[in-house]
This record gives C-alpha cells, sequence and structure tokens, in this order.
C-alpha cells in the first residue's frame, strides 16, 4: 500500500496510506513512555484526523521494542500534584472517548500501565506474539488513574482485574487472547499487515454507519440495558435516513457492490 502522506511530531510520527491513518508512539529510548507532550501531540493528531474526509480508520501502535511502557515515570514524579489534576493525561482519554472513527491498536512489545490503558480505549486490539500487557502501577505504590481498573474489570471480570491490578504482573499476549482482552494474536512481522487489513476492511464501509455504530457498542460500556437499546434504535434511525443507506440497499437489490459517498474521487 502506497504511503500518500506523513505527518511528523516530536513523540509520535503518523502515516496515511489511503484511508488509513498510522500513528506511531515515537519515544522508544524510553519505551514510548507517555509524557505531557505526547498527550499533546496524539490530542492534536486525532483532532485533525477526525475531521479529515480522507482517513476513516487509525491505526495506534509503537516504535520499538514496546506499544508502551506507561506514563512517564520521572515527569509524574517531578509534576506538582496541582498540575497532574489540572490536566495531566485527561485530555488524551476525553479525545479518545469523543472520536467518531474506529482505532486499532496495534501492539508491538510491552503494553502496560497507560499503554494498556490507552490500548484498552481504542476500539480493537491487535496483539504480537510478544507483547506482554498488564497494570504494574502497583509496583510503585501507585494505582491505575486512566481506566485501568475500570476497563479491566468490564474486560475480565472482577476476580482476573483484581488479581492483575494487585500483583502488578505481565501477562503475555496469548493468555490475553483467551481472557478476551484482545481481538487477535499475530507474529511479530505480521502485526502491522494485520492491522492494516483489518483497517482496509472496515474502511469499505459507509463512514456515517461507521461511526453511528461504533458509539452505539461504546455506549454499552456505560448504561443499563434499555438505555442502551434506545440509543442504539436512535442511531438506527439516524442510519437508515442517510444517503448511503438508499444506496447500500438498492445496491443489495441490484446485486451489485454500493457506492458510498466518502469513497467517490
Amino acid at each position: 500500500m502506497r504511503v500518500n502522506y506523513i505527518y511528523m511530531y516530536s513523540t509520535i510520527q503518523i502515516e496515511a496510506r489511503e484511508n488509513i491513518a498510522i500513528i506511531k508512539l515515537n519515544r522508544p529510548d524510553k519505551l514510548n513512555a507517555i509524557n505531557f507532550q505526547m498527550v499533546d501531540e496524539l490530542v492534536d493528531a486525532l483532532n485533525k484526523l477526525d475531521s479529515d474526509d480522507k482517513i476513516k480508520v487509525i491505526i495506534i501502535t509503537g516504535n520499538g521494542k514496546a506499544f508502551s511502557a506507561g506514563a512517564d515515570v520521572k515527569e509524574m514524579l517531578e509534576t506538582p500534584l496541582e498540575e497532574i489534576m489540572k490536566k495531566g493525561h485527561m485530555p488524551l482519554w476525553e479525545k479518545l472517548r469523543t472520536f467518531k472513527k474506529p482505532v486499532i491498536a496495534a501492539l508491538n512489545g510491552i503494553t502496560a500501565g497507560g499503554g494498556l490503558e490507552l490500548a484498552m480505549a481504542c476500539d480493537i486490539i491487535i496483539a504480537s506474539e510478544s507483547a506482554k500487557l498488564g497494570q504494574p502501577e502497583i509496583n510503585l505504590g501507585i494505582m491505575p488513574g486512566a481506566g485501568g481498573t475500570q476497563r479491566l474489570t468490564r474486560v475480565l471480570g472482577k476476580y482476573k482485574a483484581m488479581e492483575l491490578v494487585l500483583t502488578g504482573k505481565l501477562i503475555d499476549s496469548k493468555e490475553a487472547e483467551r481472557y478476551g482482552l484482545v481481538n487477535k494474536v499475530v507474529p511479530d512481522n505480521a502485526l502491522i499487515d494485520e492491522a492494516i487489513r483489518l483497517a482496509k476492511e472496515i474502511a469499505e464501509k459507509p463512514m456515517i454507519s461507521l461511526m453511528l455504530a461504533k458509539e452505539a457498542v461504546a455506549k454499552a460500556w456505560d448504561t443499563l440495558l434499555q438505555q442502551g437499546l434506545d440509543f442504539e434504535r436512535r442511531n438506527f434511525y439516524l442510519a437508515l435516513s442517510s444517503e448511503e443507506a438508499k444506496e447500500g440497499m438498492r445496491a443489495f437489490l441490484e446485486k451489485r457492490k454500493p457506492r458510498w459517498e466518502n469513497d467517490k474521487s
């Protein structure tokens, strides 16, 4: 797949391959630890990609031997609590929570602490065979603070999540797959190819439906069933009223491939 253009920041790299954007966390000497600068750059990049009509799916991965080892411990130790409470990494988690387009996390190595919280804030997780996942904050005298206790418990259940959070141990990607924490495990050298393959499959779908469906699935995490059903029905009606729905249903009846509006040159 041809690379069309590349965005460069200090702590991340972005390349766009047709309608797929790949964000690479780029502090390999620090195992891609997330610092305030990376947070700012990720938020800026996600804002640009959210409004870029050419981009339909985003992949996040890491340069080097890690996806991300978590928050930058030195920066966290040296930053006054008031400053962490005032800003910290919260803008990134809020941006990911409201980001409209599908995001795939491709875990290429150590995925720990805030790194795992970043992966869990994405929509789909592909992991390499060498990936190690966990919430080791307890070993630093702290605890997860960006969704680790909440998302991990919703995926793994109380008892396994409690074990991982209280021991701080890392599990391998195969074990994570068995627990449903990752969608698929692939050989290290096939990770990006598999993430791109999946992104291309998703990108073939109509954009409005993708965004509405993603929003409805995400809503299931934080609503009661009836509230989620009401939300889903609302999004279904919105999708049904779109030009993409009309084209998709016509194409089905005419036994041809749909021509989505956002795919037309």
